[in-house]
């Protein structure tokens, strides 16, 4: 069993997602950190709940972002931790983390990337009056949103779209979505090759 870190900023309803397969045992794997950039974020209370270890950091208190990734990788090793979760952590990863874990992290993004990357994508889908949006997971590297796409699933945004309404439809697929590719990656190791894009 893979020992992972979920790496989260805010609320953490995704890392809550990671949590319930595993406790369940539908994803074989060892939640080993959580690494939270937000002191008082809602994750960490989730990670309390579930007895999960938690490093949590600001990074003005560091001289720049390779001192504190590399206090992140101390943290990382001390766990023995295999393999990288981003779920909602709203940094780009620098080359301290991205060295180490090459390959081994993975990202999920709240659009069919590579449209609207970055911050607020449900709101820039509406903004644009895009037809559809949808959940992108991928393999992280130095860009922002801009590494190997592993696989998408797409909803259609109806004529009355709200932000809480299509933030509902996306967060139904991330929850289920995410735990699944991410057993596929633990236990089979490849990248998946079809990179179909599935609708709803």
């Amino acid at each position: 069993m893979k020992k992972i870190a979920v790496f989260a900023s805010g609320s953490g309803s995704n890392f809550q997602a990671i949590l319930d397969v595993v406790r369940t045992g539908e994803l074989a794997a060892d939640i080993s950190l959580l690494v939270c950039d937000k002191p008082g974020a809602l994750a960490i209370d989730r990670a309390r709940a579930d007895r999960v270890p938690s490093f949590v950091f600001q990074a003005k208190d560091y001289l720049s972002k390779e001192e504190y990734e590399k206090a992140i990788l101390a943290e990382l090793k001390r766990y023995d931790v295999e393999f990288i979760v981003l779920a909602g952590y709203m940094r780009l990863l620098g080359p301290t983390l991205l060295t180490a874990y090459q390959g081994r992290i993975i990202n999920i993004h709240p659009s069919l990337l590579p449209a609207f990357p970055g911050k607020d994508a449900i709101g820039k889908a509406l903004a644009a009056k895009a037809k559809w949006s949808g959940v992108t997971i991928h393999f992280v590297d130095e860009g922002m949103d801009t590494g190997p796409i592993i696989v998408q699933e797409r909803v259609k945004l109806e004529a009355k779209e709200t932000r809480e309404s299509l933030q509902r439809k996306i967060q139904r697929i991330e929850h289920k979505l995410y735990p699944e590719i991410l057993q596929m990656l633990l236990t089979q190791g490849d990248v998946i090759d079809d990179k179909k894009t599935r609708a709803y």
